[in-house]
C-alpha cells in the first residue's frame, strides 16, 4: 500500500508539492482551509490571509551574486525547474492551465552586481537564463531624461492565479487526490486526525507532513508579512514589465491572460496589516506605470480600474524554509513555507525539494525497519 503524505495548505506551493507527491505514488491528501475558487467571487477581506489569489503572478529572473543572499542560489534554482514545469504544462494545456507565455520587460535605474554581472560585452547572458534573454539599447528605454541605465528583455510566463490553482486542484483530484477543509493551528495536528477524517480508512498511517501553510503553523522568529498593494485594469498588455526605481520602489505590470485583466503594482510593505487599499497610491501606481509603459494606455489615455487588491505575503527572513524536521510526539513534517512575493516563481522547485526530503525521510524509516 502506498504511504500516506498529508499537504497542509492548498496555495500555489501545496498544490505544487501534493502532485508531485502523486506522480512519485504516494496517497495524498490536502487539508487546508482555503481552496481555489474563481477570483472574482473571493472577498479580499476575508481571504486576506489566502495569499495565492492575491498574487500577479510571473516570473523575472533574481539572479544570485556573490555580494547578495547565500540563499538567492537556491533560490534560483527553483525558478529555473518552475521555467521547465511552466513550459511543460503550458505545452500540454494550453487552453486551460491558466498560463501565459509573452515577452519580460525590465528597465532598471539603479541596477546592483547581480544585473551589471550580465552585462559583460564577452557574455550578455552569464547565467545562461532561458527564453532569449537579451539586453536593451539606450534607445529602447522609456523616455524619461535618462533615469533608467539597464534593461533587459526575456521570454517568461505569467498566470492567472485562480485559473491556474483550480487548474492544478482539479488535476490532483482528478488522478485520486483527497481534500479535507479544515483549519489547523499546527501541522503536528494531523498526526493525531484518523484515517476517515483524512478521507481514507481509520488504519492508515500518516507517514509524511507537508507544511505549506504559507505562515508555517510553526513558531518561527523570521516570520513576517509583507503587504502589497495592486490594482486590477481591463486592459491587456502584450509583457510583463518590471521597472526598478531610484528610490527603491517598483513599478510593474503582470497580464493575467485568459480575459483576467492586468495587474498594475506595487508595494512592498513589511509588517504593514493594513486590509484597506488606499486611493492614492492606486492613483500613483497607475500615473507611473503609464509613464513608464504608455502603450497600455491606448487611444483612451487612462486605464480602466476593475479592483484594487490588498494581499498579504508571508515572507521569511534569510529566505524560504524548505527542509524536514521530526516533532516529537507526532512525525515527520517537510517545511515549505516563507516565500514572500516568489510563491508562484518557485513553485515547482519547492515541490520537487519537498518531494526529495519525504523520499528521504521514508527511505531511511524503512531502512530502520
Amino acid at each position: 500500500m502506498p504511504q500516506h503524505v498529508v499537504v497542509v495548505g492548498a496555495g500555489v506551493i501545496g498544490l505544487s508539492s501534493a502532485i508531485l507527491l502523486q506522480q512519485a505514488r504516494y496517497t495524498v491528501t490536502i487539508v487546508a482551509r482555503d481552496f481555489p475558487a474563481p477570483f472574482e467571487t473571493m472577498d479580499p477581506l476575508t481571504k486576506i490571509n489566502y495569499t495565492s489569489p492575491w498574487g500577479g503572478a510571473h516570473n523575472r529572473w533574481v539572479p544570485p551574486h556573490p555580494s547578495l543572499p547565500a540563499t538567492l542560489a537556491r533560490e534560483h534554482a527553483f525558478s529555473l525547474r518552475t521555467y521547465t514545469h511552466m513550459q511543460n504544462l503550458h505545452a500540454s494545456h494550453p487552453d486551460t492551465a491558466g498560463i501565459t507565455f509573452l515577452k519580460g520587460v525590465e528597465y532598471l535605474e539603479r541596477p546592483g552586481p547581480e544585473h551589471l554581472a550580465l552585462s559583460t560585452p564577452s557574455n550578455p547572458n552569464a547565467l545562461n537564463l532561458p527564453g532569449n534573454f537579451r539586453l536593451l539599447e539606450e534607445s529602447e528605454f522609456p523616455a524619461d531624461g535618462g533615469r533608467v541605465k539597464w534593461g533587459c528583455e526575456y521570454d517568461t510566463w505569467c498566470v492567472n492565479p485562480m485559473v491556474y490553482c483550480s487548474f492544478l486542484l482539479r488535476r490532483f483530484v482528478h488522478r485520486g487526490g483527497r481534500v479535507v477543509a479544515r483549519e489547523l493551528r499546527r501541522p503536528e495536528e494531523v498526526f493525531a486526525m484518523i484515517g476517515s477524517e483524512l478521507g481514507g480508512n481509520d488504519g492508515e498511517a500518516v507517514a509524511a507532513v507537508v507544511n505549506a501553510s504559507g505562515t508555517g503553523l510553526v513558531p518561527d522568529p523570521d516570520m513576517t508579512i509583507t503587504r502589497g498593494q495592486t490594482c486590477l485594469v481591463a486592459e491587456d498588455c502584450d509583457a510583463t514589465v518590471t521597472r526598478q526605481n531610484a528610490d527603491g520602489s517598483w513599478t510593474f505590470c503582470v497580464p493575467r491572460g485568459f480575459e483576467g485583466g492586468t495587474v498594475i503594482g506595487g508595494t512592498k510593505e513589511v509588517n504593514n496589516w493594513d486590509v484597506k487599499p488606499s486611493m492614492e497610491v492606486r492613483a500613483e501606481l497607475l500615473k507611473k506605470f503609464g509613464e513608464t509603459y504608455p502603450k497600455i494606455l491606448g487611444e483612451k489615455g487612462e486605464l480602466t480600474v476593475v479592483r484594487d487588491i490588498v494581499g498579504r505575503r508571508p515572507t521569511r527572513n534569510g529566505g524560504p524554509r524548505v527542509e524536514g524536521e521530526v516533532m516529537p510526539g507526532a512525525g515527520f513534517v517537510m517545511h515549505a513555507y516563507g516565500l514572500g512575493g516568489r510563491g508562484y516563481e518557485l513553485s515547482w522547485g519547492v515541490a520537487e525539494a519537498v518531494v526529495e526530503g519525504v523520499e528521504a525521510q521514508i527511505r531511511g524509516a524503512e531502512a530502520r525497519l
